[in-house]
């Protein structure tokens, strides 16, 4: 039994070399034990081993990455590697949003190894270790508009579009508050475009968001156009008066076009 355990470990070996040579950077348990018919306490086994040689790692229960010789330092591959593998073995409808889809465009400087992924609700847990973390923020209305494939080394994976992207930021604006986003869209309007952000904004179901969006894109980043785009989105739907802020007082002047509290100065942080 030993010397078959330890034949399947070479043969491991063998399989993670064959996944790499097809292009691949990823694989699962359960693929494992399809293919070689072990237990999962002789699987784990091997894949410890693999483990603390860095040769894979684990990204979630059951979803591991290959760790190639030029990756060993870092212990971990890049997210555009693997994503669209880990949404597909979820199951799940995704897009990398907000902040890593600036980042894309030139429009943000997060942290390393931190992104942020919209998927179908419900969102699995956010995955978060010392190489790797992945937060999964959910959308209960999921529309298909705005999401482009961006191409990668070994494919494709869902990113918003810049437009989207924008009006994502006012979904989630309790994560990032107003200062950092602004300082974000002042670079990512400049891969924006007046119609597509129509476009953008119609589909798009929350009303405050953009609101929030058309008012800061007309008085703090002066960008007239892309703001009567969305004024044309608001004009036919029933509008409230919100703060620019959620998370300050509802108190402070009102703006009459866009409906918007000022409760706070706008400071960006470039």
């Amino acid at each position: 039994m030993e010397k078959e355990v330890h034949s399947k470990r070479n043969y491991l070996d063998k399989y993670l070399f064959s996944i790499r040579s097809h292009g691949r950077y990823t694989f699962t348990l359960e693929e494992l034990k399809t293919e070689f018919h072990l237990s999962s306490t002789a699987l784990n086994q091997s894949l410890h081993r693999l483990k603390s040689k860095n040769e894979i790692a684990q990204i979630r229960k059951g979803f591991y990455a290959i760790i190639p010789p030029e990756y060993s330092q870092q212990g971990m591959l890049p997210i555009y590697f693997i994503l669209d593998d880990l949404m597909k073995s979820l199951d799940k409808k995704y897009y990398l949003a907000l902040l890593s889809a600036s980042a894309l465009y030139g429009a943000a400087h997060q942290q390393p190894m931190e992104f942020f992924v919209i998927v179908e609700s419900p969102a699995p847990r956010s995955i978060k270790n010392k190489k790797l973390v992945i937060n999964f923020l959910s959308r209960k209305n999921w529309q298909e508009g705005g999401i482009i494939q961006q191409k990668t080394n070994l494919g494709y994976i869902n990113v918003s579009s810049p437009e989207l992207t924008a009006l994502d930021f006012f979904d989630y604006s309790d994560r990032f508050g107003i200062n950092r986003i602004v300082s974000v869209l002042q670079e990512l309007t400049q891969e924006m475009k007046p119609t597509t952000l129509t476009k953008a904004a119609s589909r798009y179901s929350n009303t405050a968001a953009i609101q929030r969006l058309g008012y800061l894109l007309e008085n703090v980043i002066s960008e007239k156009k892309l703001a009567d785009s969305l004024y044309t989105v608001i004009s036919n739907r029933s509008c409230f008066i919100v703060p620019l802020s959620p998370k300050k007082e509802k108190k402070g002047e009102i703006d009459s076009r866009w409906k918007i509290i000022k409760n706070m100065k706008v400071e960006s942080d470039i």
